[in-house]
């Protein structure tokens, strides 16, 4: 789900409310309580991270914005009771825009940086546990994501993540 903030411009600039739990439940939204906040600094252009998620015990949802540069989001559901399992969502988020991208637990995410020196900042509603991942390959062809460019960089582990079955 994409969220857009009300920015408030000013002589001085902007000042705009970038979470706000009373908000969040007076829209209907799923509570959503971060506990930690994380900064991925990608100084390279098409640097690919993900997709990530936790094993179901240790599932985490996310709020992920970018505070410098662009990326195209995806998460994809790997929620087998939801209506949407198995299908994904990209956006494109940039700094300018300020939108972020909610990301439910059972989800998983992942980015490709759409320009250089890109930083994204995740809000977490669960801390991390090492050792809990598991991935999906950016190119599994179960899933069709309509990447908008190749990767020109990215970690071994995401690059060898087996086809999905499930």
């Amino acid at each position: 789900m994409r969220i857009a903030p009300e920015p408030h411009h000013d002589p001085r600039g902007l000042f705009a409310r970038l979470f706000c739990p009373i908000e969040w439940a007076a829209a209907g939204l799923a509570p959503f309580s971060p506990v930690q906040m994380n900064l991925s600094r990608n100084p390279t252009l098409h640097t690919l991270r993900g997709l990530h998620l936790q094993h179901p015990a240790h599932a985490e949802a996310k709020l992920v914005r970018v505070t410098q540069g662009r990326i195209f989001d995806v998460a994809l559901d790997l929620r087998p009771e939801s209506p949407t399992y198995l299908q994904w969502a990209g956006v494109e988020l940039d700094a300018e825009g300020m939108q972020a991208l909610f990301i439910p637990a059972g989800c998983a995410h992942g980015f490709l940086s759409l320009a250089p020196d890109t930083d994204v900042l995740y809000l977490m509603d669960r801390a991390h546990v090492p050792n809990q991942g598991r991935g999906v390959r950016w190119d599994d062809p179960r899933f069709a994501i309509a990447w908008p460019a190749e990767p020109v960089l990215m970690d071994a582990r995401d690059a060898s993540w087996p086809d999905w079955t499930n």
